[in-house]
């Protein structure tokens, strides 16, 4: 939102130094890179800034050549709706009272009032959004009030920046937000908010642009809110279901705790969900955490119990090879910045997880695998004791995922988010790095089962991800041992990390002509550049030239939570 200061409707001067500065203001914001791609590239007569330049002036002069048409055409019944509705947006009060409205009436269910809460979810996304990084990061001055007839104008003019706008952003961020949940409720908000958004311009305190750019932001924020919030809805039980021994109050179960995955408060819930459970926290100065957990799950087989971990996704990994190579069950208890695996299996907190070790419910889990082809050829020589040489051969070492697996681009991301979350906290190192990575990671070239590619990302999920509610993120698994890996490759072309990121936001990226994707058992990559790094399961490290990425024939054992008329309770009625 803007702030505002009280004026008279003739209190903005149409000419004099007022005027004057203020249309310089917006003529350097608009055109200003021009200017200084003239003096740098007067020796080379041609290049990038140039076209910069004559770009950045094409589309000042469309802003105000058409800022100029609306003040000037005539807009029947304009005059007495549109500024009466662009202050009653004000502080977002229109939205609230709209959200109240709707949750009042009763009409559309549950789906309306998710609506409405989200669409306020996503207003005050909207606004710190604009208010802390558009607002500062642009400046623009308002437009001047020349052309705009005095019916038009606001009283209380704004006296923020003029880019972007905070009404267009709210405005269309809680119009999505409800459509979304409730189509009639979204048919009756978005004329609403598409008028309030139009009202900024026909009163002539913002560009086009500005509008534009706005309503933009705001619809990102709603597609954004709704992942997150969708991504925390229970799935359905991933079969098959399996034996494992019962631990009633954890006894048996060793759990090692990666500290910098929680707060103390979080080893308290532990410690009273399964107060008989073997809790260690492990120091980084006392040895490497795959050690630990090795000698953790060591100690669960000789007690015929279990191995638990608290921590992210790359500690998660760590243990789920520890938990296969001693052959006990593993007990994942939510923790750290991401913990897909915990999401997946329905584990939003330490309770959920002590009823599932209690009573002994588990299911099966795939692993992937991967490793070059030659070490899988390995694997066929040491386990036949009549093969030649056998004795001689090196054991194998693969390496183990059960979340995901990539080449390119996320690699760089998880590199960069891991250098700089202790300086900025995790999810604004993770922003960061984001914003790093589409502007400074480069493609590269690979065959992908014999085929030539060129690639800026290749991404292998273990089991088959399914977009939950439509929007970008919110991707889950809900059959963990289906045997299949997800693979996904984001292929180079002109505009091609741009158009990736507009179809993630609009939730059609299987639309997207530089997104391929498609299941299968097995994935061979060849080709492989020199430096690539490959990430998994959040971690980070250089690939091999070549790679097999695959299923073994081995699972994991792990408790999860299951619906009470699944674990022996009555069944549900109908």
């Amino acid at each position: 939102m803007e702030t505002h200061r009280h004026h008279g409707p003739r209190s903005r001067l149409s000419r004099g130094p007022g005027g004057s500065r203020g249309r310089a203001r917006d003529r350097g914001w608009a055109v200003g890179a021009g200017r200084g791609a003239g003096v740098g590239t007067a020796g080379t007569g041609r290049g990038t800034e140039g076209v910069r330049a004559a770009l950045s002036r094409t589309f000042s002069a469309w802003d105000r050549s058409l800022f100029r048409s609306v003040a000037q055409r005539h807009w029947p019944r304009g005059e007495r709706v549109l500024p009466r509705l662009s202050r009653t947006a004000d502080h977002s009060k229109l939205w609230l009272g709209t959200a109240a409205a709707i949750a009042l009436s009763g009409v559309g269910g549950p789906g309306a009032r998710r609506g409405a809460l989200r669409g306020l979810a996503s207003v005050a996304v909207t606004s710190a959004v604009v208010n802390t990084v558009g607002k500062g990061a642009f400046g623009r001055s308002r437009p001047l009030l020349d052309e705009v007839p005095v019916i038009r104008r606001l009283k209380r003019l704004p006296t923020s920046t003029s880019f972007p706008s905070g009404h267009a952003a709210s405005a269309a961020a809680f119009a999505t937000a409800v459509t979304l949940e409730s189509r009639g409720w979204g048919a009756a908000v978005l004329p609403v908010a598409a008028s309030v958004a139009f009202s900024r311009v026909y009163t002539g305190v913002h560009y086009p642009s500005d509008v534009l750019a706005g309503a933009a932001i705001g619809t990102a924020a709603a597609f954004g809110v709704r992942a997150v919030l969708d991504a925390r809805r229970q799935v359905p039980p991933a079969q098959p279901l399996v034996e494992a021994p019962a631990l009633p109050d954890g006894r048996g179960l060793s759990v090692v705790v990666n500290p910098g995955s929680g707060s103390a408060a979080s080893a308290r819930e532990i410690g009273e969900a399964l107060p008989e459970a073997r809790v260690v926290h492990w120091d980084p100065d006392a040895g490497e955490l795959p050690d630990l957990l090795a000698e953790e799950a060591r100690r669960a087989a000789e007690e015929g119990g279990a191995l638990g971990v608290f921590g992210g996704d790359g500690t998660v990994s760590a243990a789920a090879r520890a938990a296969l190579a001693h052959q006990v069950p593993l007990a994942v208890l939510p923790g750290g910045t991401l913990n897909h695996l915990a999401l997946d299996l329905g584990i939003g907190n330490c309770a959920d997880l002590a009823d599932a070790v209690g009573s002994g419910h588990a299911i099966a889990v795939d692993l992937a695998r991967f490793a070059p082809p030659h070490r899988f050829a390995q694997t066929a020589v040491r386990h036949d004791p009549e093969a030649p040489g056998a004795e001689s051969a090196e054991p194998p070492e693969p390496g183990y995922f059960v979340n995901t697996f990539s080449l390119g681009a996320y690699g760089d991301l998880v590199e960069v988010r891991d250098r700089w979350r202790h300086r900025v906290g995790p999810w604004a190192a993770g922003l960061a790095a984001a914003v790093h990575v589409l502007r400074h990671s480069r493609p590269f070239e690979v065959r992908v089962n014999g085929r030539p590619q060129s690639l800026w990302l290749l991404f292998v999920g273990n089991c088959s991800y399914h977009t939950v509610g439509g929007g970008p993120g919110g991707a889950r698994r809900f059959n963990l041992a289906d045997g299949m890996l997800d693979i996904h490759l984001v292929r180079a072309g002109r505009w091609a990390r741009t158009r990736l990121v507009a179809s993630a936001l609009a939730g059609v990226l299987h639309r997207s002509p530089v997104h391929a994707a498609a299941r299968g058992r097995r994935l061979h990559l060849a080709g492989i550049p020199d430096g690539t790094l490959c990430s998994y399961d959040g971690e980070t490290a250089p690939s091999a030239p070549s790679l097999l990425i695959d299923k073994p024939a081995t699972s994991l054992v792990v408790y999860r939570p299951l619906p009470a008329w699944l674990s022996g309770s009555s069944l549900p009625d109908g």
